[in-house]
């Protein structure tokens, strides 16, 4: 699953990249917009197996979701479950929610 799956696209063609559009020989820049986040709401958090991790000091999301998914690439959806964009924002001792309601949790979050 691409991250860019249903993302919207933005042409932006300001004078503040004037210069940087002139350099490319573009006239505009075709981009993609800012997600906005979808977190599931207190029914689908109460509807959703977890089970509790206790963030250690060198813990990553992306080794979190390879041991609990078997797929690395779903880390994501562990930091979004619980409103923690990047492990920058864990300290050690914090209590993680993994969701072990996969289809579940996507389709919440989705």
């Amino acid at each position: 699953m691409s991250r860019y799956n249903g993302r919207k696209k933005a042409v932006n063609n300001s004078e503040m990249y004037e210069d940087i559009l002139d350099a490319r020989g573009v006239e505009q820049l075709l981009q993609y917009t800012t997600p906005e986040l979808k977190y599931p709401s207190e029914e689908e958090y109460a509807r959703i197996r977890t089970v509790d991790y206790v963030w250690k000091y060198g813990d990553k999301f992306w080794r979190l979701a390879a041991q609990y998914y078997s797929d690395p690439k779903l880390w994501w959806l562990i930091a979004q479950f619980n409103r923690k964009p990047t492990e920058g924002h864990m300290a050690p001792g914090d209590i993680l929610k993994i969701p072990l309601d996969l289809s579940v949790a996507l389709g919440a979050m989705t």
